[in-house]
């Protein structure tokens, strides 16, 4: 038992002298443990020191040479500042010695200025006093001979270009209305209508008269005209303003003349008969002016007013056949100026038809004719021919072309008759209106009126001079004439070298 004891004592014993020293194994191997940590620490410090010593020598390092490199850069720019302050000091130097240079340059230019003006002065002086002018009177002199030289240049200048156009623009109508003319068949004189019936013998005067003057006085009421019977052998004269009531008048006293029965009632019969076939007349007549012109669609109305025109005479000549030649010059015209060729003969066939009422209704035939047209359905561009073919201002081609048509209908030769006492005053006014120019020597009116040829003194005009004066004699007769188609005006300027021989 006690060995028992002893030996569980003595392996408690060992035990808890094995246990210290596992312990003391333990805590050594801790120990060393802690001496390899801080070890590893320490070197890890030490590392972390090298490096963060490097890292902030090399940080030094590149600060420093970006300072030196600022501090370069610095001194680079001072030198630059420097220099251009030195440059412009330099600049500010010369310009400041140019000013002095100038300001006595121009102290010396004063003065020779000066001297000029004075010299200038000298002499225009002695200029003044040689001449007998002073500088005001010669230089309006000089000024008053430079306008003249640019007006004769200019006056030269517009008369060449003037003959320039005038050569291309007669060469282009003159084939115009020559084309159209020579397309054109139509009697140069018209016929003219008179008014005298003429008597089987001079007992039927007494048989016309009636008892009393019943029968005339019937006459004259049923038709509205004045029948002349006078001494003149066996002719009765009939006159009224209207050609219708006229012919009416003259074609009832025909048909009761080749009757023989002239008593009221039967005289009522025949005017009756008479007007009946003066208005089947009238209605032919008008349509076969549309036929002969190639014209269709015209208004009734139209067509009997244009037919009334057969017995309608301007200076002499047919107002209906007048008509017709316009309407086909017009046509003609405007075909060969690229016109609407129908327009311009409908306005060129219609341009009278105011004429027809004239009697009835006051005003311009034109205007009548025109509204007329308008009312009855007429286009607007031959409205505007019948409006203008007397007026200088047109709105459309066609309405040119029928007052070009009418113009040359119109004066051409035998086309208008008019009293020798209109002619000779129309021609003593054109002399008149030439003479009135000054430089004019001798006037001369020839061609019936269309044309004014004008002698000028050659001393007193030159040639540009005489081509202005045509043009403005020209102009005046245009104000202060009424004349129908155009007026010729020829200025004639020539010397003459006479030496006698003895």
């Amino acid at each position: 038992m006690n060995f028992i004891l002893k030996f569980l004592a003595a392996l408690a014993g060992k035990g808890d002298s094995n246990k210290k020293a596992a312990e003391e194994t333990q805590k050594q191997n801790a120990e060393e443990v802690a001496r390899n940590i801080v070890t590893k620490a320490e070197e890890e410090k030490r590392k972390l020191l090298l490096s963060a010593q490097e890292e902030a020598l090399n940080q030094r390092t590149v600060a420093e040479q970006e300072i030196k490199e600022q501090r370069q850069e610095l001194n680079r720019l001072e030198r630059r500042h420097d220099q251009r302050e030195e440059q412009l000091e330099q600049k500010i130097e010369a310009q400041e010695e140019q000013q002095r240079t100038l300001a006595e340059k121009e102290a010396q230019v004063q003065v020779a200025i000066e001297e000029a003006e004075e010299l200038k002065a000298n002499q225009r002086q002695a200029l003044e006093g040689i001449a007998g002018l002073s500088v005001v009177e010669a230089r309006q002199i000089v000024v008053k001979q430079g306008e003249e030289e640019a007006q004769h240049e200019l006056q030269k200048r517009f008369y060449d270009l003037e003959e320039e156009h005038k050569i291309k623009a007669d060469e282009s109508a003159r084939r115009i209305i020559t084309t159209a003319i020579n397309r054109l068949a139509t009697d140069v004189v018209s016929e003219v209508t008179t008014a005298v019936v003429s008597l089987p013998n001079d007992e039927m005067k007494g048989r016309l008269i009636g008892r009393e003057g019943r029968n005339i006085r019937t006459l004259e009421s049923l038709t509205g005209v004045d029948v002349i019977i006078d001494d003149t052998p066996e002719v009765v004269t009939i006159s009224c303003f209207d050609p219708v009531r006229r012919e009416v008048a003259k074609l009832s006293l025909q048909k009761l003349i080749a009757d023989g029965r002239i008593q009221p009632a039967r005289i009522e019969d025949m005017v009756v008969r008479a007007q009946t076939e003066i208005e089947q007349t009238i209605w032919k007549a008008g349509e076969q002016a549309t036929f002969d012109v190639g014209i269709s669609g015209l208004d009734s109305e139209l067509i009997r007013l244009l037919g009334r025109l057969k017995y309608r005479y301007s200076y002499g000549e047919n107002v209906l056949k007048h008509s017709i030649e316009v309407a086909l010059l017009s046509g003609m015209l405007a075909a060969e100026a690229g016109a609407n060729i129908q327009v311009a003969k409908v306005g060129g066939l219609l341009h009278d038809v105011g004429k027809a009422l004239t009697h009835e209704v006051s005003g311009p035939h034109a205007e009548i004719g025109a509204e007329l047209a308008k009312k009855h359905g007429i286009n607007y561009s031959s409205y505007r021919g019948i409006l203008e073919h007397h007026s200088d201002e047109h709105e459309t081609i066609e309405s040119f072309m029928v007052a070009s048509a009418d113009a040359i209908s119109a004066s051409r030769p035998g086309a208008r008759k008019e009293s020798l006492e209109l002619y000779v005053k129309r021609l003593k006014d054109l002399e008149n209106v030439a003479i009135s120019f000054g430089g004019v020597e001798r006037v001369f009116a020839i061609q019936a009126g269309r044309e004014v040829r004008v002698m000028v003194k050659p001393e007193d005009l030159t040639d540009v001079q005489a081509a202005s004066l045509a043009r403005d004699i020209a102009k005046k007769v245009e104000e202060d004439l009424v004349f129908p188609g155009q007026i010729k005006v020829t200025v004639i300027r020539e010397s003459r070298n006479i030496e006698y021989a003895r």
